[in-house]
């Protein structure tokens, strides 16, 4: 079964109040989630947005365990390369990056990377703002959600 999904952040300043939001495309079926923090940054709500989506398809999993092809859409570079292509490096120089400076946002990463492993999952960058229907859904919902 494939499940797509559509994830954003926005924040308001950086840092400061912010939204994630996700979309998730399941058999005809759209489950909007989303929520918002007081002060934070957005590269974390972009972060957020996609840990949100894959905790909701492992809820999901639970009730219904066929296995599940999940195929995230972002619009952020930092999530998509970090993912897919940063991580690795990270790990092996503990979480450092390639001028020995901290990784920001550890735990967020940790976490995305825990259930990236717990599922098949390919990831895809599209164009913010670029009139994909699903992409500004998400980045409207993830305004929304921002506490003022």
């Amino acid at each position: 079964m494939e499940i797509k999904i559509y994830t954003d952040g926005a924040c308001m300043g950086n840092p400061g109040p912010g939204g994630w939001a996700a979309i998730i495309l399941k058999e005809n079926k759209k489950k909007e989630i989303f929520g918002g923090v007081k002060l934070t940054t957005n590269n974390r709500m972009e972060l957020t947005a996609a840990i949100k989506a894959l905790e909701y398809c492992n809820s999901e999993k639970e009730k219904q365990p066929t296995l599940k092809n999940l195929i995230i859409f972002t619009d952020s570079t930092y999530v998509k390369e970090g993912i897919t292509v940063w991580i690795n490096n990270w790990e092996k120089n503990n979480w450092k990056t390639s001028d020995k400076k901290n990784v920001k946002n550890i735990d967020l990463w940790k976490k995305l990377k825990e259930l990236t492993n717990s599922n098949q999952v390919e990831w895809h960058w599209v164009k913010g703002h670029s009139e994909n229907p699903m992409n500004e859904l998400a980045d409207e919902l993830a305004k929304k959600a921002t506490p003022i």
